[in-house]
């Protein structure tokens, strides 16, 4: 595990990349087929102990709000040939963690890379017009082990909801996680 901080390439405001991803539903989703009014794509994977420490935080934040409000992605950009990773791999965790969002295989990496993102997990938030509005941490619980007291991303969710987007006090606030894994 190599702890690493997220880095800002979309800057608030930016359109979301579009993408066409295979979901472990055998599903594909595209950025086309969400219409909510707000969008949470979360760069995640199935081995990294802050993905698992977090895992449970954005399935109640699914679970929280219509799916007509807010739509989680969950996107796996991890070299499936890394341990743990892989379609088969994802599918267990969607089954394990009882997931209640799409989670789709990047397996070329161009989707992590058009968007920059660096770790897992790595979440963007967007507004209805698939506009950045937020990109960093879901709440928070820097370590796995820390307990959340401040709910960021459902915070900034209601304030996109609420018509308060320029109330989001900061647009970007690096999350911290697992580097992704990189194929050579």
């Amino acid at each position: 595990m190599v702890k690493t901080q997220s880095s800002q390439k979309l800057i608030a405001g930016s359109q979301a990349p579009d993408f066409s991803l295979k979901g472990v539903d055998s599903k594909k989703y595209s950025l086309n087929d969400i219409n909510s009014r707000a969008l949470l794509i979360v760069f995640i994977c199935n081995h990294c102990p802050y993905v698992k420490a977090r895992i449970s935080d954005l399935i109640s934040l699914q679970a929280k709000f219509d799916s007509s409000d807010l739509q989680i992605i969950g996107i796996n950009s991890n070299d499936p040939s890394y341990d743990g990773e892989g379609f088969d791999n994802m599918v267990k965790f969607a089954r394990e963690y009882s997931l209640n969002f799409p989670y789709l295989i990047d397996e070329t990496q161009m989707v992590a890379k058009n968007f920059g993102a660096v770790c897992t997990p790595d979440p963007f938030l967007f507004d209805e017009s698939k506009k950045l509005a937020f990109h960093g941490k879901i709440n928070d619980a820097i370590e796995p082990s820390s307990n959340a007291t401040v709910n960021i991303m459902e915070n900034n969710i209601q304030k996109i909801l609420d018509g308060k987007k320029s109330s989001i006090e900061k647009d970007f606030d690096p999350s911290i996680g697992c580097s992704i894994k990189w194929s050579s």
